[in-house]
């Protein structure tokens, strides 16, 4: 991170200097382009929102975040060092997880199981540990089990651990998506559209538990959400895309009020 002072939020959140940057980010296929010349910063510990229009870019932002694509020009600085093109998997490792728009699930698989897959950067034993499972290899099974039933109490899904995933309703499905991208321990969580499809009361658990994973791990958060009430009401900073360009930046209130993110959601035109 950078030398910024940290602030408190009025909730009495604390958060930090510059732990990700996004510097003049294109990204191009072929002829189109999806992302151009975006620069945006995040912040250690606090909820980083990207909102726009369908189609202005903010899922091909979270993916060049995430390292499933590269972008041809720009720079992606974390931790104040420049990144290199890197895979997804070894985006995970520095510490980055993340759920995905349309749910990326086992469906045959328990919930148990589905959450135990994303503690897979965490296991260090040998394969033949592993199929003896003696020593090193039980103690990490017994450590990755011992996280994933926190994380389980913690989600309050301990009723299904046990319940195939495919039989589960959207909203349950949701939530062991998130359940499996916190059990990496992550330092940045990116979250794509984690309310989409969900009713009111769904709505309601999943902005408590996002705040909480903030608030008590400490997690830094970056997502992507259609619902401005709510992007309103958890975010500490938003973002703004909108044909791939960056229309607005800034708290909260300066976004709600900017002309440019107004037209761009209304299509209403000012003087």
């Amino acid at each position: 991170m950078d030398g910024q002072t940290s602030t408190v939020t009025p909730d009495g959140r604390t958060i930090g200097g510059v732990v990700m940057e996004m510097r003049n980010i294109t990204l191009r296929f072929g002829g189109v382009i999806a992302i151009k010349d975006i620069s945006f910063d995040v912040r250690h510990g606090e909820i980083r929102a990207i909102i726009g229009p369908n189609g202005a870019g903010k899922s091909s932002m979270l993916n060049v975040i995430s390292g499933f694509y590269n972008p041809q020009e720009g720079e992606v600085w974390y931790k104040g060092e420049k990144r290199k093109p890197m895979k997804p998997y070894q985006v995970a490792r520095q510490g980055i997880a993340r759920t995905f728009q349309n749910i990326a699930l086992f469906d045959g698989m328990t919930v148990l199981d589905n959450i135990m897959t994303g503690r897979l950067n965490h296991m260090k034993a040998s394969i033949l540990d592993q199929a003896i499972w003696w020593g090193r290899a039980e103690r990490e099974e017994v450590a990755n089990r011992q996280k994933a039933e926190e994380v389980i109490d913690f989600l309050e899904i301990q009723s299904i651990r046990k319940t195939p995933v495919g039989r589960l309703p959207y909203g349950l499905k949701k939530r062991v998506e998130l359940a499996r991208a916190l059990v990496a321990e992550p330092e940045i969580l990116l979250l794509d559209e984690p309310m989409a499809g969900m009713n009111v009361e769904e709505k309601e658990d999943m902005c408590r538990f996002i705040l909480d994973v903030n608030d008590e791990f400490g997690t830094t958060i970056v997502l992507i959400e259609h619902d401005m009430g709510v992007v309103m009401d958890i975010s500490d900073r938003v973002v703004v895309m909108d044909y791939g360009k960056k229309i607005g930046d800034g708290v909260p209130d300066e976004v709600r009020n900017n002309p440019d993110v107004i037209d761009a959601y209304l299509g209403v035109a000012h003087d």
